[in-house]
């Protein structure tokens, strides 16, 4: 017989096992009740836990010129990548990483420019790293176009793929590169602005990212009917900048010009409208290309950020000062040669001199005694207090960043006898093209600026660029008799050099000394050269000035190429007229060719030294450009355009830009522009009949 057993709970167990209960009762019933546990907001955690925010990135703004052609933009790129992990295949008959890597390699090389044994050690990384599932290939694999993508598309090479993204692109490469600067994508993978305009607005053109926010499961999807935060990026502003392209295009040239005659440490060449203060130019050599920034030497921009002794062309502002004074008298005479001047001794460039001279005709003849003269009759104060009207010693705020003030310290009598022909102090190519700008304007001085305007996403203009009057420096009677004695010293000095063909330019040119430690060289090209220049006579229209260091020849060659560059710019602006100190006819005037016969007008065209260029096949013209009436330098292109239809490729290697945008804005051909300077290439071929469903591509170089 079986014992019956009773089993009694154990009164402790069951009063320990009912308080656990009830505390686990009470902490779930707290939870669910109180905002946070432990000083912690669950909610809130919760939310971030499952909360995703989506960044929307803001397209850049882009870079125009004054007439509205892009100079910088945003354009899509790509990083080139090769799966080498065969774990990543599936179907040994559609294979999605890397088989062949030698016909890899041998294909690559030649379209990304990275050689053969460079691509394979990058391919072959997966033997020392089996785990490795991709690679890249350096800078060589980056930022590609979507030319090259398609090229490497076209290969279908397996395990190629690409990562997209964007980059700047600047269009005419190294055209105007210091005005307009680079941009690149930093180490937060966001495009910044490094140089130039691209800097100094960088928090304008890079506008504002948005962001998506909502609730996701814990894979990182979104959940069904959950609400959704969207805040749209905003697009960066675009920037229209006072550039012509076609002046900006002549000064590159020119600076072309004279690095293919010289050898030369750097050159600048700019130009202002004398009338607004826009930078209309501002071309330097050595360049870069933004586009390859292993091109890039120098970050400095000659215009803003070099600051030497100006030479010669200072003695515009110490002739001025006196006048300004009241002491000035033109007709009253000096000894030239050299003068003693405290423990120095001031001598002209012609150290004998040329006798005794009225203060008029030492201005046309460069004198530095004149100059020192001037500057001792009036003093130190006198003349440290015009320089400073004239913008000397202290940033213009043109919107470029990196301007430097210069120094001007005048304080015994032998540096003051030195400012006054340029020695001893320093100025930017800015600080003088503004300070010229007062005897363009009956002495009022303007304020460069080199922004048109900005304007946002819908088109609203955030900023316009005006003129802007800093002050009057000198009186008009002092302006007018500067532009008499800049014409002396261009007509009625010492040289001819500076005498263009088809406009009068007032000017004054400068030769300054290196100071190389501590002390002015004596090297036979230890000099910086410069000219400022201001035309036509009558009506002011630009000021240019250029400077050279080191240049190893002449003065005339870096004469020759300033003279042609103003020519050529005058031509453009149609401000040119007959130039009767040397009574040469230079200028062309343009008859109306409309309805004529196309062979009897070539004819004529070619007599009188210009190139015509005829677009299609018919018998006579019914437009041309230039029109009638313009003036033209010889040899400049003519476009006749016929009855017909067709429109004929014409042989455009050797054209600038100018002609080229001329001839494809009037025959209505789709064109694309790449570089800048003169033609090198075009994707169709001369006596082509053109295609309109083609795409007309010109390199320049």
């Amino acid at each position: 017989m079986k014992k019956k057993v009773t089993v009694r709970p154990d009164i402790i167990t069951f009063l320990i096992v009912t308080f656990c209960l009830l505390g686990i009762i009470g902490k779930l019933i707290y939870v669910s009740l109180s905002s946070k546990v432990d000083g912690k907001d669950l909610k809130l955690l919760a939310s971030k836990r499952y909360t995703k925010t989506k960044t929307l990135h803001a397209s850049r703004g882009n870079i125009y010129d004054h007439n509205g052609e892009v100079l910088a933009l945003s354009v899509n790129s790509y990083d080139l990548i090769a799966y080498v992990n065969p774990k990543r295949t599936t179907n040994i008959n559609k294979p999605n990483h890397v088989v062949d890597k030698e016909k890899t390699a041998r294909l690559l090389s030649p379209i990304i420019g990275m050689s053969e044994a460079d691509i394979l050690e990058q391919l072959n990384k997966n033997l020392v790293n089996e785990n490795l599932y991709q690679v890249e290939f350096g800078s060589k694999g980056k930022g590609l176009t979507e030319k090259v993508r398609k090229q490497i598309e076209l290969l279908n090479l397996p395990g190629i793929d690409f990562i997209e993204g964007t980059k700047r692109y600047y269009k005419m490469g190294d055209f105007a590169s210091y005005i307009i600067g680079y941009a690149k994508k930093g180490e937060d993978n966001q495009i910044k602005g490094e140089l130039g305009i691209e800097s100094y607005f960088n928090n304008e053109l890079s506008g504002e990212d948005g962001y998506i926010k909502y609730e996701s499961d814990a894979r990182g999807y979104k959940l069904p009917y959950s609400k959704e935060m969207k805040v749209p990026a905003k697009k960066g502003e675009d920037i229209y900048l006072t550039i012509d392209s076609n002046i900006e295009l002549i000064t590159k040239n020119a600076l072309g010009t004279l690095s293919k005659n010289y050898n030369f440490d750097w050159a600048i060449m700019s130009v202002l409208d004398a009338k607004t203060g826009e930078i209309v130019a501002s071309s330097t050599y050595p360049s870069f290309d933004p586009n390859n920034l292993n091109t890039l030497k120098d970050y400095l921009n000659p215009l803003v950020s070099y600051a030497y002794e100006p030479g010669s062309t200072m003695k515009i502002f110490s002739w001025s000062a006196a006048m300004e004074d009241g002491s000035y008298n033109g007709n009253a005479t000096f000894e030239s040669g050299s003068i003693p001047v405290a423990d120095v001794v001031i001598s002209d460039a012609n150290r004998k001199g040329w006798g005794t001279i009225t203060y008029d005709k030492g201005f046309a003849y460069s004198s530095n005694v004149g100059a020192s003269r001037l500057a001792l009759s009036i003093g130190a104060e006198k003349l440290t207090h015009q320089y400073d009207l004239f913008g000397f010693g202290k940033k213009t705020g043109i919107e470029l960043s990196g301007e430097l003030e210069g120094t001007v310290n005048i304080r015994y009598k032998s540096e003051l006898a030195n400012a006054a022909f340029g020695q001893g102090l320093t100025v930017t190519p800015i600080q003088l093209m503004q300070a010229v700008t007062s005897i363009c304007n009956d002495g009022i001085m303007l304020k460069p600026y080199i922004v048109k305007r900005i304007i946002d996403e819908n088109d609203n203009i955030t900023y316009e660029g005006a003129r802007s009057e800093v002050g009057r420096v000198i009186s008009k009677q002092t302006a007018d008799k500067m532009k008499k004695l800049m014409y002396s010293a261009n007509y009625e000095g010492l040289s001819t050099y500076w005498r263009p063909n088809t406009v009068t330019m007032l000017m004054k040119t400068g030769t300054a000394q290196l100071v190389v430690n501590g002390e002015y060289s004596k090297g036979l090209y230890d000099t910086i050269y410069s000219i400022v220049g201001i035309f036509p006579e009558d009506n002011p229209r630009y000021i240019i000035y250029s400077a050279v260091q080191r240049i190893a020849g002449p003065q005339r060659g870096f004469a020759n190429v300033v003279t042609k560059a103003v020519d050529e710019i005058a031509s453009y602006a149609n401000i040119t007229k007959t130039n009767n100190i040397e009574g040469k006819t230079q200028i062309i005037k343009l008859k109306n060719y409309i309805s004529k016969n196309v062979n009897d007008t070539v004819n004529e065209l070619n007599q009188i030294n210009l190139k015509p260029i005829v677009i299609g096949n018919g018998s006579y013209v019914i437009n041309q450009y230039p029109n009638q009436k313009s003036k033209l330098v010889p040899n400049t292109k003519v476009f006749i355009i016929t009855n017909s239809k067709e429109v004929i490729i014409p042989n455009m290697i050797g054209w600038s830009y100018s002609e080229v945008k001329s001839f494809v804005t009037i025959a209505g051909i789709q064109y694309q522009i790449n570089g800048s300077g003169y033609v090198t290439n075009q994707s169709i071929s001369e006596n082509t009949i053109y295609d309109k469903n083609s795409v007309l591509e010109i390199t320049l170089n």
